[in-house]
């Protein structure tokens, strides 16, 4: 019995490092392509809200259902599914409990970041179920020098040059908690942000969505995507 109990302890030990050698790899299919995103572990409750709303299949034909050029497209909606063309959509999980705010200076709106919406609460909480991806534009040095300033941040050095060279919408910085990002394909991003819409910003075609969630090494990620995980102190 003790010899199965050493076994046993050394397989739980065994199956859990294994498991965090391993991390999720989302993918969004729309009907404009596809892309690649990560969750982060810096933001706890968003990474383990936001997949097990995918593996529910939540966002299965959700759509993204307002876009704004050099600044975001948003989707996640409920109600956006099946909608009749022009409906006013948006306010879809607003009566769900809300998320605690977990903005973290690690993790900016830089072009491809993925933010959870929110409806401007004291608290920053975030709707449990709307999310962002940030398109953004590139700035200058003293734009983001500016954006500092105003909403009390201290950017590194990676994060000022992804600014300047990729883009981003810096001055949602600690307003917003941003807990995932596009690693691959930022076209699509473009391509849904630049597509025709009505007065309240939603796409006159509809751009749908199914997002699904695939373990993968950590280190195969990195080689896939240049994506570095922060290192555990």
């Amino acid at each position: 019995m003790k010899k199965y109990f050493i076994v046993f302890t050394i397989l739980v030990a065994y199956l859990q490092a294994n498991a965090q050698k391993k991390d999720y790899v989302l993918t969004l299919k729309t009907s404009k392509g596809e892309a690649h995103m990560l969750l982060y572990d810096e933001t706890p409750l968003h990474k383990a809200n936001f997949l097990k709303l995918v593996k529910e299949h939540y966002y299965d034909s959700l759509l993204f259902h307002r876009v704004i050029e050099k600044f975001m497209i948003q989707g996640g909606d409920p109600t956006s599914k099946n909608a009749k063309a022009g409906a006013r959509l948006g306010s879809g999980g607003g009566n769900l409990e809300k998320i605690p705010f977990e903005f973290t200076p690690l993790r900016v709106h830089k072009k491809g970041a993925l933010a959870a919406a929110s409806n401007g609460n004291p608290e920053k909480m975030s709707n449990p179920v709307q999310f962002y991806i940030v398109q953004g534009r590139k700035l200058s040095d003293e734009e983001v020098s500016k954006v500092e300033k105003t909403n009390d941040i201290k950017y590194t050095n990676k994060q000022r040059a992804d600014y300047i060279s990729v883009g981003g919408y810096p001055s949602l910085d600690n307003k917003y908690t941003v807990f995932g990002e596009v690693v691959d394909n930022f076209k699509l991003i473009d391509d849904i942000a630049s597509v025709e819409k009505d007065e309240f910003n939603r796409p006159l075609e509809d751009v749908k969505m199914v997002i699904t969630a695939k373990k993968v090494r950590k280190k195969k990620i990195t080689r896939l995507y240049g994506f570095q995980y922060e290192k555990k102190k």
